[in-house]
């Protein structure tokens, strides 16, 4: 039976970049999938675009092109949605940051159609999290992107492409489309399909799978985190897929690891809604297949939604936060007493309590009531003033008095900081299918 391997390059924007090409040396991987963008992550990436019309992408495209665009000029095919908000500049990047390795021919592409911002504003449909129509908040907001799925993807495979940039793709499609490429999978085959969904679901967050963000000694230990290794999947033209890493590389493939990142994020296992496919993991195996290999099988699905989810971005105010620190005995009940300080002066400057946050880092800022119980009084406390506000002058204010207190407070103070960030809420609707115009752009590297 053929198989197709896929490596994952990154579970996040921000993830490291080595792991990947450890994947491209060892891994003997066909394709290799970058999963760079969250729901946050796109409309960050819109401000971006709309300060500078060239800006908008992925934050470390230009490093992980030029480190991959060698092994892709030798057949290695990346796919990312380091797009984000602006998958033409992102082209321009990767042409540029992959000539600069000379590393012989390469075919680049950029998918959009998911940004559709213009198509919805005046909206009538929903948002979940309210109930308001869409177009109640065309004020404020920032980004719209659509979900889209395998199909924005394999067209630009089937034009031999050794790199596809995308914006918002969901995530386990990035997977996904290689193998409905590869194995010729029909549009409406649900089982393959969802088959597949599982696969990409495993993968997409990278090192997840392989023993990150799993290790909880002494109850469950992973060795090698600091080298750890991303996984990646052999997989059938049936669906059955192998998980596993590439040799000599850190980490744990394992069935609790498996198991813990098909659970991730799901709201339902029989019935996980995504542009391809209604996936159907109730029903899955995972088996032990060796050292570092899990075999997965079992996942099904049912008919793709009828619409397609939409991620918005809509301004929210600001966020003003102020910090400062106290040590030695006494530090809580002076932070307390700073803390009250400041929550008086902010409600003279009609900050409501309500939309303040006041924390005591080191000994409460995670547990709340549980630590109050529990806890004796430490040596040092870091005092965190946070408050959302419509205005960014009022945001202002909390830095303001929080650095007052080094002559205006209790005793000791030291180490203020202060700033001030936009809010940048993230709301969910859905559009029709048919509004969806996708286009691939491409531009050759000789």
């Amino acid at each position: 039976m053929k198989k197709i391997r896929i490596g994952a390059g990154a579970g996040y924007a921000g993830d490291r970049i080595d792991p990947a090409i450890e994947l491209a040396e060892k891994g003997a991987i066909q394709y290799i999938c970058f999963d760079c963008l969250a729901e946050r992550t796109i409309a960050i990436a819109q401000l971006e675009r709309q300060n500078d019309p060239r800006a908008g992408y992925g934050q470390f495209l230009r490093e992980r092109v030029g480190a991959l665009a060698p092994y892709c000029a030798k057949g290695l095919v990346m796919v990312s949605n380091m797009g984000a908000a602006n998958p033409s500049a992102a082209l321009d990047a990767a042409r540029e940051a992959a000539g600069e390795k000379r590393p012989g021919p390469l075919k680049i592409a950029a998918v959009t159609g998911d940004d559709v911002l213009e198509k919805i504003a005046e909206s009538l449909s929903p948002v979940w999290e309210s109930g308001l129509p869409v177009r109640e908040y065309r004020d404020r907001i920032i980004s719209a992107n659509a979900y889209l799925g395998v199909d924005a993807v394999v067209p630009a495979l089937r034009s031999g492409c050794n790199i596809i940039l995308t914006g918002r793709v969901a995530d386990p499609a990035l997977f996904l489309a290689p193998l409905v490429h590869e194995f010729g999978w029909a549009p409406d085959d649900w089982h393959l399909l969802g088959a597949g969904t599982a696969v990409g679901h495993l993968l997409e967050c990278a090192g997840q799978v392989s023993g990150g963000f799993f290790s909880d000694p002494p109850f469950k230990n992973v060795p090698g985190l600091s080298r750890l290794g991303f996984p990646l999947a052999e997989v059938g033209a049936d669906g059955t897929a192998v998980i596993t890493k590439a040799p000599g590389t850190g980490g744990s493939v394992s069935v609790m690891t498996c198991k813990e990142q098909l659970m991730y994020e799901i709201h339902d296992p029989a019935a996980y809604l995504t542009p391809d496919v209604t996936a159907d993991f109730s029903r899955a195996e995972l088996l032990d297949a060796g050292p570092d290999r899990v075999l997965v099988r079992g996942a099904s699905g049912s008919p793709r939604p009828e619409l397609l989810k939409v991620s918005l971005g809509i301004h929210e105010g600001y966020i003003g936060e102020g910090e400062i620190s106290f040590a030695g005995e006494g530090a809580l009940a002076r932070a307390r007493l700073a803390a009250q300080i400041v929550k008086d002066r902010l409600g003279h400057r009609s900050v409501a309590a309500s939309d303040m946050r006041i924390e005591f880092i080191g000994f409460d800022s995670l547990l709340g009531p549980i630590a109050r119980r529990a806890a004796p009084p430490p040596l040092d406390i870091r005092l965190r003033v946070a408050v959302k506000a419509e205005n960014r002058r009022t945001a202002e204010a909390v830095g303001e008095e929080v650095e007052a207190l080094y002559l205006n407070g209790p005793a000791g103070a030291a180490g203020a900081r202060k700033f001030v960030r936009p809010v940048i809420a993230v709301y969910s609707s859905t559009i029709e299918r048919e509004k969806i115009e996708i286009r691939v752009e491409t531009a050759e590297l000789k």
